[in-house]
């Protein structure tokens, strides 16, 4: 499941469909070079088209020594044109060259030319839309104060992906959110476990039903390694814990249905928590589960979508273990963000969320769009999408 945004990219503009992902920072595109004999597909970004296209020489910074953003130096290519790789968590991989390109929303309203990369070899059918902290992310190059979307519910009807909010700037009705101060760390402080332009929450505690979970409030916060993170990630599907809380949440679940969980099934490696009977029924026996911030501010799964379809007539409660993925932290995919609003207040350094049924009698829901935002159900079934970790690696 991977959040999808259709951009106007180039002058003149050509659409382009990106993943939202909240947990990277460069933003890239496919793109290619006019080739007359074979048609190219139609879904990469034609560079000779646009006259706002520029890329990024051997002499610029960004190519010249090891900069703190980057996990892994850029290089010179063969052509003097700056390049980078990314390689994701789950093997695939990205490369090409860094440009400076345009987002062209109308003729009156553009962002200034955005470093970004332009991929010329990858296995992915998407670009991304980096949109964490970090200086290189489209969120702190285009200087936008705040953006929020809205996930829609899942469906499994074919061919029907539904169809989401994404605000750019002020979202009219963020006025009823309730807000938690993100965590911050200084974008130059050096932890093995950390990622300090991520969004960081300080989470509380889980509740499952009524019963708050026996877990540390130092399992939700980063020692001195950086562990223990408790980051907010549209580009990670599952939720991730430590192992900490993931064995609290599973004793739990142990307790209240374990008779009904299928022995011996690992979904994708990282989540054992799966049923192959009524999910409803199951759902009920579990009850809601609810994630615990600062201020009062919660963000409750109804029982009712407490399990994830993974395919098969199989339903898994859509929490993973994060030392699975090689990572230390706790991830808040966008599986738990359905039919929640959420703001991402940069320039006041906090996090909102509304639940969409309030946000419906303020005449403005999950379904309503400004800049259409698709739930993409991705029919590989192995892929979970770790931008806080996976994708940090130009």
């Amino acid at each position: 499941m991977a959040l999808i945004v259709a951009l106007p990219i180039g002058t003149p503009p050509q659409t382009q469909k990106m993943v939202l992902d909240t947990g990277s920072q460069l933003s890239w595109i496919q793109c290619r070079k006019k080739a007359p004999k074979k048609p190219p597909p139609s879904a990469s970004f034609d560079t000779s088209l646009s006259s706002s296209f520029s890329v990024l020489p051997c002499n610029h910074p960004l190519c010249k020594t090891r900069i703190p953003d980057f996990t892994l130096p850029t290089s010179c290519d063969q052509n003097r044109l700056c390049h980078y790789s990314y390689f994701y968590a789950d093997g695939t991989l990205a490369e090409g060259n860094l440009v400076r390109e345009k987002f062209t929303f109308s003729r009156s309203k553009s962002t200034p030319p955005l470093i970004l990369g332009c991929a010329t070899d990858t296995s992915e059918e998407k670009g991304i839309l980096g949109m964490n902290l970090g200086r290189f992310s489209f969120a702190s190059q285009s200087k936008i104060s705040k953006f929020s979307y809205c996930v829609p519910t899942r469906r499994t009807q074919p061919g029907v992906s539904p169809t989401g909010s994404f605000y750019l700037g002020e979202n009219p009705i963020s006025h009823g959110f309730q807000y938690v101060n993100l965590l911050v760390f200084p974008q130059h402080r050096t932890m093995p476990n950390m990622d300090p332009s991520a969004y960081t929450l300080p989470m509380q505690g889980i509740r499952i039903g009524a019963k708050k979970l026996p877990i540390p409030v130092h399992i939700f916060r980063p020692d001195a390694g950086g562990s223990g993170q408790t980051m907010i990630d549209s580009g990670s599907e599952f939720t991730y814990l430590v192992d900490e809380a993931y064995n609290k949440v599973r004793e739990e679940v142990v307790r209240l249905v374990g008779p009904r969980l299928k022995k011996g099934y690992v979904y994708c490696e990282v989540a054992d928590m799966c049923f192959g009977g009524n999910p409803i029924e199951i759902g009920r026996l579990i009850g809601d589960m609810t994630f615990e911030f600062e201020k009062g501010v919660e963000i409750t799964v109804d029982k009712h979508r407490i399990l994830a379809n993974v395919g098969g007539g199989i339903h898994c409660l859509g929490i993973g273990q994060s030392n699975m993925l090689g990572v230390a932290s706790n991830i808040i995919g966008n599986f738990h963000q359905q039919n929640l609003w959420v703001e991402f207040d940069l320039a006041n350094r906090r996090v909102g969320f509304e639940d969409y049924r309030t946000a419906v009698s303020l005449q403005s829901f999950c379904m309503y769009f400004i800049i259409g935002l698709q739930l993409v159900l991705s029919d590989t079934g192995s892929r979970s999408w770790n931008g806080a970790h996976g994708r940090e690696r130009l």
